[in-house]
């Protein structure tokens, strides 16, 4: 196990990412350029020959108040996932970090999936905490995505045969209105955020300030991340920012206005960045979160339905897997948590059922 802070392993790292089946645009030194409040350290390991056979790109998160730190390997570690040897050694690695920085937990959610009972059961005589199966929005990262997997080497004739009938029809709608999907460089990220705070007002997320988004455009190189616009009559009607990285191109923001759906754009935009994947040599296109719940009783069906049309895989992911290294701090942290939610739902209530008195 070694920490690493030279350049020269820093780009050994890099390299070991990109080219690795594991690997992941979360685990990219980019990423990390991207965090900017949080700190972050490189652990790698290495075989009897001085090669890498592991990696992972740790964040370094400060607690508010109190002084402890969560230590987190996002998509991590990058490795055999049956190298018990090296995840023990990198293991070891977020052991010394927990040292240098005052952390109570290491956190990880690698590309493990949740039949993976190999995997699990080997993390938890490692001591790691697991819980299967949690749900919806209680994990960091999706644990549900769908994919188009295996299309490294096909042509996209041969990729979009396998949509469903009424997608080949609906991109096809696009095309003969004219609907024009561009990859576009920074200056147009204004054009992107009027669509996404729209989407978000719809939808009922938060939106990221316009800020996060020039730097990480900023952050990653071209080849590795695409900002993509489908305009009508000269207007930007939908949009998506996609990465690039390690086989796979992942959809990562989508946005869409609340007029011209007839004319379906974000159909032309799927398949125009599924395109971009193909030329990029990838072989996975991963369309990211669905649900948890897939009946059509579900709040999020309609995002499913959508991805589904592809004609993909629904592909779940094992979750997160937690390394205590301080009970106290575990419950202080939580504590806290607990509390700050518990304030914040309570200033909510009394915003939301004031009285004209008030």
């Amino acid at each position: 196990m070694e920490l690493v802070t030279e350049q020269k392993g820093l780009q050994e790292f890099e390299e070991f990412v990109k080219n690795h089946k594991n690997g992941g645009f979360m685990q990219s030194l980019y990423w990390a350029k991207l965090k900017k409040t949080w700190g972050h350290e490189v652990v790698v390991s290495r075989d009897k020959q001085g090669n890498l056979r592991g990696g992972m790109l740790v964040l370094i998160k400060k607690v508010p108040i109190f002084p402890y730190r969560l230590l987190y390997a996002p998509r991590g570690p990058v490795c055999d996932f049956e190298d018990r040897e090296t995840l023990e050694d990198l293991l070891n690695g977020a052991k010394v970090l927990a040292k240098k920085y005052h952390a109570y937990m290491f956190r990880m959610d690698p590309y493990v999936k949740a039949d993976d009972e190999a995997f699990i059961q080997m993390a938890r005589e490692m001591g790691f905490a697991f819980t299967p199966h949690k749900p919806d929005f209680t994990t960091i990262q999706t644990r549900m995505n769908y994919m188009l997997c295996n299309i490294g080497g096909k042509t996209p004739e041969e990729v979009m045969m396998n949509f469903h009938s009424r997608w080949r029809y609906k991109i096809r709608v696009a095309q003969k209105h004219g609907v024009e999907c561009k990859k576009c460089d920074k200056s147009h990220l204004p054009e992107f955020y009027r669509i996404y705070k729209i989407t978000g007002e719809r939808d009922g997320f938060e939106c990221r300030p316009m800020k996060y988004f020039e730097e990480m455009m900023d952050a990653f190189p071209e080849e590795n991340l695409g900002l993509f616009l489908c305009y009508y009559q000269g207007k930007a009607i939908s949009g998506a920012i996609t990465t690039r990285y390690a086989g796979k191109t992942c959809y990562v923001y989508g946005a869409s206005d609340n007029e011209y759906r007839n004319v379906m754009p974000n159909y032309l935009m799927q398949w125009t960045m599924i395109q971009w994947a193909l030329e990029g040599g990838c072989y996975t296109y991963d369309f990211q979160g669905i649900p948890v719940d897939l009946t059509e009783n579900s709040s999020m069906y309609g995002v499913y339905k959508f991805k589904k049309g592809f004609n993909g895989e629904v592909v779940e992911f094992a979750g997160e897997f937690d390394y205590v290294f301080t009970r106290l701090g575990l419950f202080i942290v939580n504590t806290g948590e607990k509390t700050l939610h518990w304030l914040k739902t309570l200033k909510r209530g009394k915003q939301h059922h004031h009285t004209p008195a008030d």
